[in-house]
């Protein structure tokens, strides 16, 4: 949905169902992060009594065979909270199958334009479908972009030039936008870099940036990251390839 404001240009708008759409990828981001959260609380108890362990499905039943310093076991309390710990992280990695597997299923039945649209950004070699699933559900699923310069601006991903007198210089990106498209931005334009090295895009990246030291290439990404940006929403709008790019041979998922 788009409303015009009063100086006559559009702005985007979610409607209920978009808004709605929006549910699924977000729990499972929360669910994840929980996740995380309960193991590193696992991993810190672990850690004031000296032990690093690997926390696979056995790793409870290796707990009772270790020493501490001393030559003792671990507590009969803290034992009982770790388990208990431990139930909540297997809670977590049920709800996160269940909800992956929801998702695959939307993509694969691709009944509305939202999953359309996943699947087309899937089909890209290099193009997870976590990247896919939120670039399309938090950005490119709903707004209407007039321009690239609108595009790279509400993703956070535009520079900001700086000038005192006959200095200039950059001061970085703006980082104004969606924090959660500017990180998946950067993240699927390094693997842009690893899958499509074939592409015009890459191309240009190793061109300009790609002999330089860190500091350069980080430089660099983030160009290509806006540059990918604006291509990848010329592909869902026209359905044209980035210049060199190719397709997965086969989607799975």
């Amino acid at each position: 949905a788009v409303l015009v404001g009063p100086d006559g240009h559009g702005r985007s708008c979610t409607t209920p169902e978009q808004e709605d759409s929006r549910q699924l990828h977000r729990e499972l981001q929360t669910a994840k992060r929980d996740r995380a959260r309960v193991t590193n609380r696992i991993k810190g108890l672990l850690s004031n009594q000296g032990l690093v362990m690997d926390l696979k499905d056995d790793w409870l039943a290796r707990l009772d065979t270790r020493k501490l310093w001393d030559g003792s076991r671990v507590g009969p309390a803290l034992r009982a909270r770790l388990a208990r710990e431990w139930k909540k992280v297997e809670l977590y990695t049920a709800q996160i199958a269940e909800l992956e597997g929801l998702r695959k299923e939307r993509v694969k039945a691709a009944a509305d334009d939202g999953s359309r649209k996943v699947k087309q950004l899937f089909e890209l070699k290099g193009i997870g479908l976590n990247s896919a699933w939120l670039y399309v559900m938090e950005f490119f699923g709903w707004r209407r972009f007039r321009n690239r310069r609108e595009l790279a601006s509400l993703a956070g991903l535009t520079p900001t030039p700086h000038q005192s007198g006959t200095i200039q210089w950059e001061r970085g990106i703006t980082k104004a936008g969606n924090r959660h498209v500017r990180s998946m931005a950067i993240e699927i334009a390094w693997g842009w870099l690893r899958f499509q090295p074939e592409s015009a895009l890459s191309k240009w990246y190793q061109r300009r940036f790609g002999g330089g030291g860190s500091r350069m290439r980080k430089i660099g990404i983030v160009a290509l990251a806006r540059k990918l940006l604006i291509e990848l929403w010329r592909y869902l709008e026209t359905g044209a390839l980035p210049e060199g790019a190719v397709l997965k041979p086969e989607l799975r998922y």
